[in-house]
């Protein structure tokens, strides 16, 4: 389903060319779930980056199903991000005037989704994660733990193939930190959606069906 090819990734910083990401490759399942998992620095969120198309590769391919995500026109991509790929990040990112249900539907609501369908929808996802009853609250109004199951909600609204994962624990306490594990795993076998998680913890890494450990840019093993 995704596919990286000899992936190379270059920043020019102060005169200087950083090397983050050296030669990947990767071959990820329909509906595995696989964490990259290293210290800070070793090229994970750059990778997860690139695999989202929110950041052009220096060399390389990455295909979804068999496209080249970066053959395709910026609009096309966008789109293609939208409608396949939903992200979860360490900072929540929720917009802080809309309440938890009309942060969910945001995504689709750009996608051209019709705002009562939509509406039950994210009232379901919102139930499915235990927070039916914070359906009307802005993102002031919720704990941190809170705030991180709207946005992985948020990320399944439109039916995604792939949801990548940036650190999506490290903002939390080792609790909470677990109960999110719980759901994104329980949330990848009732969708069926490939799962990618970044994380430098060997504890969420656990959760996954396959760990990749990263290291200078590289990947290093699998398991």
């Amino acid at each position: 389903m995704l596919e990286v090819k000899h992936l190379h990734k270059f920043y020019n910083k102060d005169k200087a060319k950083l090397h983050v990401l050296k030669g990947v490759n990767l071959n990820i399942g329909k509906g595995e779930f696989v964490s990259l998992l290293g210290a800070s620095g070793a090229g994970k969120s750059t990778l997860l980056h690139i695999l989202g198309g929110l950041d052009l590769p220096s060399k390389g391919e990455v295909l979804l199903n068999n496209q080249n995500i970066y053959k395709i026109k910026d609009k096309d991509r966008a789109f293609l991000r939208n409608k396949k790929i939903g992200f979860v990040f360490q900072f929540y990112h929720l917009l802080s005037e809309f309440t938890a249900l009309e942060n969910i539907m945001l995504p689709a609501l750009i996608a051209g989704g019709k705002k009562q369908k939509l509406k039950k929808k994210a009232e379901y996802l919102l139930e499915r994660v235990g927070l039916e009853k914070r359906s009307t609250h802005r993102p002031s109004e919720l704990s941190g733990g809170e705030q991180q199951r709207v946005a992985i909600v948020r990320a399944l609204i439109n039916d995604p193939e792939i949801v990548l994962c940036d650190e999506p624990t490290g903002n939390l306490d080792s609790k909470t930190g677990e109960k999110i594990c719980g759901i994104l795993n329980e949330l990848n076998k009732e969708y069926n959606c490939t799962m990618v998680i970044a994380t430098h913890s060997p504890l969420v890494a656990g959760i996954s069906s396959r760990i990749i450990q990263m290291r200078d840019g590289m990947l290093e093993n699998s398991a």
